[in-house]
């Protein structure tokens, strides 16, 4: 899968002109080697792992996405991006690419989950055909079939799954983005024509960011309060034409292009507003509120909140393909800077011929390796949550409670996996040099066009702090009932807690069992069960401690209580955090746990430490002042991540090899290859010079030689 030419790895000291053979990698089925004595990866058996539950269509959507057809051209202009974008929408539906997910009846196949795996891996190609395909199939078209009745499939979903109606998801306001329960706009029923009247009172109200809805767009979805009979049931959404067959916007509609963007300019994403544009009453997608022809509302969800969390969480999968995407990114930004750090040589302080290789710098080591156990850590976590996704959604497993737990874990890996993709573009980007920062090796683009990602399908403060919700509720449930016998045992134990962390009881047991050993610290921090320790105590305590400060804010004025909850927010969020992080963890266990081959094994093993104990080492301070780690193991917590890294330098390769995208993916000179032939010409050049005689002598030699004879 991946061109050997562009993988060869230099070795430091090597004093030859010729080009280093690559790294030898057992093929699958051969004798395993040693693990504990020189462990070797099973790239191709640890690729198939990394696929996940999905692997065919995963490598069939990247077949496609290697396509020249479906690849962004840099340089062009905004509208012909645009344009080449819309065009490329119309080869997946040729290709029979977009419709796994809708039903068997029209045409699909009622694969939910192998349709997020295929989506996700648009981000090879090009993400704004990633982003404008999932505004059409995943949020236009998925609006309409969650939110939609029978009659809504059979009338709208035909023409959406073949592109002939483009389409837009209307639902962000200038006004409210996150908060969606206060948009503006408003469609309120008028029993004698049987229509609902959609409007946009006021500026704010107008619709915004809206994929399709500059040029492409034809029809949308448009999100609004339903007011019938004077009253307000809340948001809703409605089927809504906006176009001719020419383009020009039907009476009562109008709009704005958003222009150009920070990225994703392939995507016309624009405004619309809707002056009394009435639509029928059977354009209601009703499946969660109805409104019958005498203006009677009726729901199967009596709970108007209840409601709206519901109509809501039907539309999950774009978390779910964020945080596969962003994966995917953070994957390919690590292949190009590793590739790239293994061939690409600086300074000469170890040979008096050969540069050193940049990736032997132990500076360069820190700033790459720990990203890719990060980068593992979201491969495995999002499999996993992918799953429950499928499951949810193909009704294996549909009850409130699994629904709840799926919105909770899209809140809370998304913000983490797109933070981290953004990250490791940037430092790929500054670990690549004045190379990273050319168009031509894609770092700088890919960081533009994820930019957003941060923000769309919820800002990631704004879903961390729905994750801290959630786990303050499953806090208090603990105690629903509970007499008082119970509560006086778990105060008494909250205070013997504290007493024996905030002393530091636990730091001195600490320290006598490791006896000033750097060694004896170590062993206690690389085993399995003590990171699951450390990883769960740090949540727990966090959100126990929030609890406590917001156990009484219910009984304050609204204001008071909302001051109260405000001077938490910061610490709920990082809790939230935590929380992720820990999934992430425990999902790397789990895939560690099922790892057969030795030797790879034993890597991933080191990668899930460096992965588990990195976490640690960024909240050390954390563990300190609560003290959950002595200064002496606070110590080793470094000493040991570095050795970590030390012994994953090797494996490098093979690590980012695994993720399985070739130079046809990358699409970046700098990892095809190209960066090996230079270093190997100029080395061959020298070599040659030094042989010949005829190289000249370095000032610093002859100064050198004039001391000696003094």
């Amino acid at each position: 899968m991946v061109d050997t030419a562009s993988r060869t790895e230099a070795t430091p000291t090597e004093a030859t002109a010729e080009p280093t053979a690559p790294k030898a990698t057992p093929a699958p089925g051969a004798p395993a080697t040693d693990a504990s004595a020189d462990p070797r990866i099973d790239v191709a058996l640890l690729g198939r792992q990394l696929l996940g539950t999905w692997a065919d269509i995963r490598l069939e959507a990247r077949h496609r996405a290697a396509t020249p057809e479906f690849q962004r051209i840099e340089g062009q202009t905004m509208a012909e991006h645009r344009e080449r974008v819309l065009g490329q929408l119309k080869l997946l539906v040729d290709t029979g690419a977009v419709h796994r997910a809708f039903p068997k009846a029209l045409g699909g196949q009622d694969d939910h989950g192998g349709n997020i795996a295929a989506f996700e891996e648009l981000v090879v190609a090009d993400p704004s055909l990633q982003i404008k395909s999932g505004v059409q199939w995943g949020l236009f078209g998925s609006a309409v079939l969650h939110l939609g009745t029978a009659k809504h499939h059979e009338r709208f979903l035909p023409a959406i799954m073949s592109l002939e109606v483009p389409g837009a998801f209307a639902m962000t306001e200038t006004g409210h983005g996150s908060d969606v329960a206060s948009i503006g706009t408003t469609a309120t029923y008028d029993e004698a024509s049987e229509e609902f009247v959609i409007h946009t009172p006021f500026r704010g109200a107008w619709k915004d960011y809206l994929g399709n809805a500059a040029l492409h767009g034809k029809d949308a979805v448009v999100f609004a309060q339903l007011i019938t009979k004077g009253v307000n049931h809340g948001v809703h959404a409605f089927y809504v034409n906006l176009r001719d067959d020419k383009g020009n916007f039907l009476a009562g509609v109008g709009g704005e292009d958003d222009g150009l963007k920070g990225g994703l300019n392939g995507i016309d994403n624009g405004r619309l507003h809707f002056d009394h544009v009435r639509v029928p009453r059977e354009n209601l997608l009703n499946r969660y509120g109805d409104v019958a022809a005498d203006g009677t509302y009726t729901s199967p969800i009596a709970s108007p909140g209840r409601r709206f969390f519901t109509m809501l969480g039907t539309l999950v999968q774009g978390r779910v393909s964020l945080d596969g995407a962003a994966t995917a990114a953070a994957a390919m930004a690590l292949s190009i800077a590793i590739t790239y750090g293994t061939q690409r040589r600086q300074f000469n302080g170890a040979s008096e011929t050969d540069e050193e290789v940049l990736l032997d710098y132990q500076r360069h080591q820190r700033r790459l390796i720990p990203r890719i156990a990060t980068a593992y850590a979201q491969t495995f976590a999002h499999d996993e949550f992918l799953v429950k996704f499928d499951a949810v959604f193909s009704g294996k497993a549909a009850s409130d409670a699994d629904r709840e737990d799926l919105e909770t874990i899209a809140a809370a890996l998304k913000p983490l996996s797109t933070w981290n993709a953004l990250d490791t573009l940037q430092e790929a980007r500054e670990a690549c040099g004045g190379a990273g920062f050319l168009a031509e090796n894609r770092l700088v683009g890919l960081r533009q066009d994820l930019d957003v990602y941060v923000t769309f399908e919820g800002d990631n403060n704004v879903l961390l702090q729905l994750v801290a919700k959630r786990l303050l509720t499953d806090y208090s449930k603990q105690f629903q009932g509970a007499g008082f016998g119970v509560l006086a045992r778990f105060a008494a134990g909250q205070a013997a807690d504290k007493a024996y962390h905030g002393s530091g009881l636990r730091r001195i047991g600490q320290n006598l069992a490791d006896l000033g050993s750097t060694a004896r610290s170590v062993s206690g921090l690389r085993d399995e069960k003590a990171q699951r320790e450390l990883l769960t105590d740090r949540v727990e305590t966090m959100i126990a401690a929030i609890a406590s400060r917001l156990r009484d804010a219910r009984k304050l004025p609204k204001a008071d209580a909302a001051a109260v909850f405000n001077r938490n927010q910061n610490e709920l969020i990082e809790a939230a955090r935590a929380h992720a992080e820990l999934l992430q963890w425990e999902a790397f266990t789990r895939a560690l746990a099922t790892t057969t081959d030795p030797g790879t094994k034993q890597v991933l093993t080191w990668v899930r430490d460096l992965f588990g104990l990195g976490l640690v080492e960024q909240h050390l301070a954390w563990y300190l002042v609560n003290g959950r780690l002595s200064p002496k193991r606070a110590q080793s917590v470094t000493a040991y991540v570095d050795r970590l890294i030390e012994r994953l330098r090797p494996h490098a390769l093979d690590l980012v090899d695994a993720f399985g995208y070739g130079p046809e993916h990358l699409r970046a000179k700098i990892a095809s290859g190209a960066e090996q032939e230079r270093q190997d010409e100029a080395r061959a050049y020298y070599a040659e010079l030094r042989r010949s005689g005829e190289a000249p002598i370095d000032e610093k030699t002859l100064a050198k030689g004039k001391k000696k004879r003094k």
